[in-house]
């Protein structure tokens, strides 16, 4: 990982590895990052400060950044080379809340693995989705800036939703930021196929229904950076940049 390499000695060095940083996040951004002071530019701006702050005394004020997309998208390894690159807390939906998730859906008489009935979106979903935000504020709080990584369907497409998270956001002194990573279906087919996660189970012996069901050319009305993760590129050029750096910090 690049966050166990030593600090670098060299400012030429550490100046090299924000600027490959800056350069990724540019190219995996669908679209061109706009001015200064875009929401684009802002973010970019948060993860290469970070960069340079990562071994180094002090932070700015926290970061929320909420990376969402469907299944098989890309968003939790797109998530963990953002905690890779910055140091923020990496927060993942599944792993925060599935043995709960799987546990409470057998006590409501459901499979565990259910994703798609009445009982799990309406009973279950809505406690995930709080554990998730309440195991945030406990890092925000003390000022650790933290990645969420969960689908966020529905919330990104609920404007009044993201507001109160704005709203909150900024009476306690915190930025926030949205990020949707966008893939094709093959590329996310083959990404579930290849997990071979019993949750995933109604999409694979479903898939055409499920495709009517979701929106893969658009991003969510509060999605303030969009990832271009089709064909798995982004992911593959965050491994192109996690190798750069480890040449230019070695």
């Amino acid at each position: 990982m690049i966050s166990d390499l030593p600090a670098p000695s060299d400012p030429a060095a550490d100046d090299a590895a924000a600027q490959v940083i800056e350069e990724t996040f540019t190219k995996v951004s669908l679209g061109d990052i706009e001015a200064d002071g875009s929401p684009q530019a802002l973010l970019r701006g948060r993860v290469v400060d970070a960069w340079r702050r990562r071994h180094g005394g002090g932070s700015p004020r926290p970061i929320l950044v909420l990376v969402g997309g469907y299944a098989g998208s890309g968003k939790t390894e797109f998530s963990r080379f953002l905690s890779d690159i910055t140091g923020w807390a990496f927060l993942d939906k599944d792993s925060l809340t599935r043995s709960i998730v799987e546990r409470l859906l057998v006590s409501l008489g459901s499979d565990p693995n259910d994703r798609q009935s009445e009982v799990y979106l309406k009973e279950v979903r809505p406690l995930e989705y709080r554990c998730l935000m309440e195991t945030a504020w406990d890092n925000l709080n003390v000022g650790t800036s933290s990645i969420l990584s969960a689908p966020f369907i529905t919330e990104l497409k609920d404007e009044a939703w993201f507001t109160r998270l704005e709203n909150r956001c900024t009476a306690k002194g915190i930025d926030l930021a949205a990020v949707w990573v966008r893939c094709d279906p093959e590329s996310m087919r083959e990404y579930i196929e290849f997990r071979g996660a019993a949750r995933d189970a109604w999409k694979l012996n479903n898939w055409e229904q499920y495709l009517t069901g979701i929106d893969t050319d658009h991003s969510p009305p509060t999605a303030h950076v969009t990832v271009d993760n089709r064909l798995g590129s982004a992911i593959s050029l965050a491994d192109q940049t996690r190798e750069a750096l480890k040449r230019i910090l070695a």
